[in-house]
């Protein structure tokens, strides 16, 4: 059984509460990423989203300097680095998201993303009709 440790990206780059709406869509940009988790002393407190900038940022008309936790997302769906592959697909699945926080023993210890898991070599047959569910769905909205 293939894991979640053996493809997540470990040493995540991330935000604190202290940043800013500005300084996090710079983040994204320089590290060509649509999705940064917001820790705070280790710990994932949430995930800030390109499309989050977007929707409650500048659709709300928040200025730069708003503070990321004004737009990020609290209710982070996450997973154990010994989680199988499998069951990760299973929940971006379920869960409609493609980016998956890998977190132990509280603290952010990487993340898998529909990319890691659509190329990785061990993805199976039935990650991959998860993960072209998400694109499906998503595609729809």
């Amino acid at each position: 059984m293939t894991t979640v440790r053996e493809i997540m990206t470990a040493n995540v780059d991330y935000c604190t509460p202290l940043d800013n709406v500005f300084e996090a869509a710079v983040k994204m940009r320089d590290l060509n990423v649509g999705a940064i988790p917001v820790v705070e002393n280790g710990r994932l407190i949430g995930m800030v989203t390109d499309r989050d900038l977007v929707v409650r940022g500048i659709a709300e008309k928040r200025p730069g300097s708003s503070q990321v936790t004004e737009v990020m997302s609290k209710d982070v769906i996450t997973t154990s680095p010994d989680t199988s592959v499998q069951e990760a697909a299973q929940q971006m699945a379920e869960h409609q998201i493609r980016r998956l926080p890998v977190v132990e023993n509280g603290r952010l210890v990487g993340i898998v993303s529909l990319g890691d898991l659509a190329t990785h070599r061990y993805s199976d047959e039935s990650a991959g009709r998860a993960l072209s569910d998400i694109s499906e769905q998503n595609f729809l909205h």
